[in-house]
């Protein structure tokens, strides 16, 4: 990992040129208001066009546990990935971090899917969009499964509306079920420059453009035992 420390003023302009130039932000801590940029010589991606769905998803995907929303709850998104919990025990999202996604939410490049069971937000995720290239920040889960769901749904969604890469930062055991691979610096660069060159529209498969579209309902979930 290569990473840089910042301390000059971070805005959510230069948050998307660093995207840009293949760099991302982290926090040290959720504590540390410390931004660093992160440029890994070994970059996660999931290839869309070989996406996998473990079974054991596909059996949750059967059940349709949760009503899922688009961009409604982003706030509450980011502050569940941000939070500490028994099985994290830290995170690197801090204050800064979720102000800048806040902007950048506010300006239609950030966005979040959101899982929900009898009201109560249980799972979700965030990234940013530019051209075609989606970039998938974080993701929680209170309740089992759901974080995957919010993933699968995340992807139909890239699919449907023209997106090109779909970048990990990095790839855990959890994401490689799903195909995440790892590609060396110079290609990720390469694919990058293919999906910034070309549009893409993050709402295509919505009855109605915009944020807080449901997309789907729900039934009995079975909580996470954390």
């Amino acid at each position: 990992m290569v990473a840089e420390y910042q301390q000059l003023q971070i805005t959510s302009e230069t948050i998307l040129r660093a995207y840009r130039l293949g760099f991302f932000p982290m926090g040290e801590s959720c504590d540390d208001s410390t931004i660093y940029w992160v440029d890994p010589e070994r970059r996660g991606i999931i290839p869309l066009s070989s996406f996998h769905v473990p079974r054991s998803v596909q059996r949750t995907l059967r059940r349709v546990p949760f009503v899922i929303s688009v961009d409604k709850s982003f706030y509450d998104v980011i502050q569940s990935c941000a939070r500490r919990t028994p099985r994290r025990p830290n995170t690197w999202i801090n204050r800064q971090i979720i102000e800048l996604y806040m902007q950048l939410f506010e300006a239609g490049k950030a966005h979040s899917i959101e899982c929900w069971s009898n009201g109560i937000l249980v799972g979700g995720l965030y990234g940013v969009t530019i051209g075609a290239a989606f970039f998938g920040e974080s993701m929680f889960s209170t309740v089992r499964d759901s974080s995957k769901v919010a993933l699968v749904h995340l992807v139909e969604r890239l699919r449907s509306g023209g997106f090109r890469l779909l970048d990990t930062q990095f790839v855990t055991d959890h994401l490689r079920r799903f195909g995440a691979i790892e590609i060396d610096r110079e290609e990720y660069l390469q694919m990058l420059a293919v999906a910034l060159s070309e549009e893409a529209n993050f709402y295509s498969c919505d009855t109605v453009e915009g944020n807080g579209s449901i997309v789907t309902g729900g039934g009995p979930v079975e909580p996470l035992g954390e």
